[in-house]
């Protein structure tokens, strides 16, 4: 069940919820990790901007849309999540997919791998 801590710009998803969204219109996936980690296996269709990135291509962010920013384990995808609202992003629209691409990929759910960027 979705969750907000006190204090948190953004709304903490499980894998499972993120993947009842997977290829809704208005959702974006935004995978955050490093190159290598995104080459081995990413979310289908998830945009590619590493958390050190994410500021210098804010405007790459559409503000239209729920984000749900996935890392490894939660930790750089919070973060992210934390970047976007304070450069003005609706907070209620940003979400960190706290378990990760790990068990995305574990669960079977929609996955790539390579440069699909």
């Amino acid at each position: 069940m979705p969750k907000q801590i006190e204090g948190e710009p953004y709304v903490r998803i499980s894998v499972d919820e993120a993947a009842d969204l997977h290829g809704n219109e208005d959702v974006v996936f935004v995978d955050v990790r490093r190159t290598d980690e995104y080459i081995e296996g990413h979310v289908e269709g998830a945009l590619f901007i590493t958390v050190d990135d994410v500021l210098g291509r804010i405007d790459e962010l559409p503000r239209d849309k729920d984000l749900l920013f996935i890392c490894a384990a939660g930790v750089r995808s919070g973060l992210a999540c934390e970047m976007a609202a304070a450069m003005g992003y609706d907070s209620s629209k940003l979400y960190n997919i706290e378990e990760g691409t790990p068990t995305w990929i574990e669960r079977g759910y929609p996955t790539s791998q390579g440069t699909d960027l």
